[in-house]
């Protein structure tokens, strides 16, 4: 099981490399693409090697999101305050490109571990942008201030045409995914885990765990949503509980390709937990999405060699086999001759 980082490792690579050879004057030129969604270009030039290019290319908005100026709300607010004046928005981006900034590597701060905390900052630009409405929702939970749309389903990007929703409430905030998968397999994998899942729970040393519903159909809180939107062919799950992390734990070690739900309070976005709950809730279907292809993926070796073992078994049945493997064994013998013996083989032959 693997964790994902917020931070492009590619991009803070390409980051520290371009602040230790600024004296070399390379020119830079660079593309590249980030859980299939997100895409990256940047660039510098030889005359301002301080001056950085990034734009960033955000997965398509399905109808239901809202977008302010090809960004989603809160993005160039949340940009400003994690980069300050080292960041600068250019306005329009760069053709083909959600957002471009100009981030200057003079004004990153002389220490190195603060100068190291910004680069990281930036290679997580992803979270910056596509977490921004998620992290308002969150802050006002912590702050108990009521959103005035209350109860009312907020649609969120994550995939290109796909979303995720936020049911915000003056204690609570249900975050539901609609979990979609083009191949058939990975839709009954799915779909008899989940069932398999629910009945688990029956079981003796299960009881304390969380309660785990299972319906074809979509939760009561997402009446009103276009039925285009609630596309999961794997079904739709709902977890009622009060431990988020409990939540994590589980949904990622059982590989979970289904509707989601999952209720956040107060205590799970205090201090540094913002932060990690809006990374980990952001990233969640490219989470599940490998895992699901690992599972797949280790049943085939499975299967594979199962395979293997029976054909093994079925050639050692067949009829003669150990004769001609003796006569094999008898041909492939030999004697140890001596030196005398072996002269007189020698002569016989002339």
């Amino acid at each position: 099981m693997i964790l994902l980082q917020s931070p492009s490792r590619y991009l803070l690579q390409i980051l520290t490399n371009r602040l230790q050879n600024l004296d070399k004057g390379v020119e830079l030129d660079c593309q590249f693409v980030e859980f299939n969604d997100v895409r990256y270009h940047i660039q510098a030039s030889v005359k301002n090697s301080n001056v950085v290019l990034l734009s960033v290319s955000l997965p398509t908005p399905p109808p239901e999101t809202e977008f302010v100026g090809g960004l989603p709300p809160g993005a160039i607010e949340a940009i400003k305050a994690a980069y300050g004046t080292m960041a600068q928005i250019l306005d329009p981006p760069k053709d083909g490109y959600n957002l471009t900034l100009k981030l200057n590597l003079s004004k990153l701060p002389p220490d190195e571990e603060h100068k190291h905390a910004l680069l990281v900052k930036v290679a997580s630009i992803r979270q910056v942008v596509l977490g921004a409405p998620l992290q308002v929702v969150l802050k006002r939970l912590l702050s108990r201030t009521a959103a005035p749309d209350t109860n009312r389903p907020v649609a969120l990007v994550h995939r290109p045409m796909e979303s995720f929703f936020l049911i915000p409430q003056a204690d609570k905030v249900t975050v539901i995914f609609p979990m979609q998968f083009n191949d058939s397999v990975d839709t009954t994998l799915a779909t008899s885990f989940l069932q398999e899942f629910v009945e688990a729970r029956r079981t003796a040393g299960l009881n304390n765990s969380p309660p785990c519903l299972w319906s074809p159909s979509p939760p009561q809180e997402l009446n009103g949503i276009p039925a285009e939107s609630l596309s999961a062919n794997a079904g739709f799950v709902s977890f009622g509980m009060r431990l988020l992390l409990l939540i994590v734990i589980l949904l990622f070690l059982l590989h979970l390709p289904v509707f989601i739900g999952a209720v956040i309070f107060s205590r799970h976005v205090e201090g540094r937990k913002l932060d990690r709950t809006v990374w980990s809730l952001s990233t969640f279907q490219a989470y599940v999405s490998y895992h699901v292809k690992c599972s797949e993926g280790f049943m085939h070796t499975r299967m594979r060699r199962r395979v293997e073992s029976l054909i093994e078994a079925l050639d050692r049945a067949k009829p003669g086999s150990a004769d001609k493997q003796a006569q094999i064994a008898e041909t492939r013998s030999f004697k140890r001759l001596s030196l005398n013996d072996g002269r007189r083989s020698l002569n016989s032959r002339r």
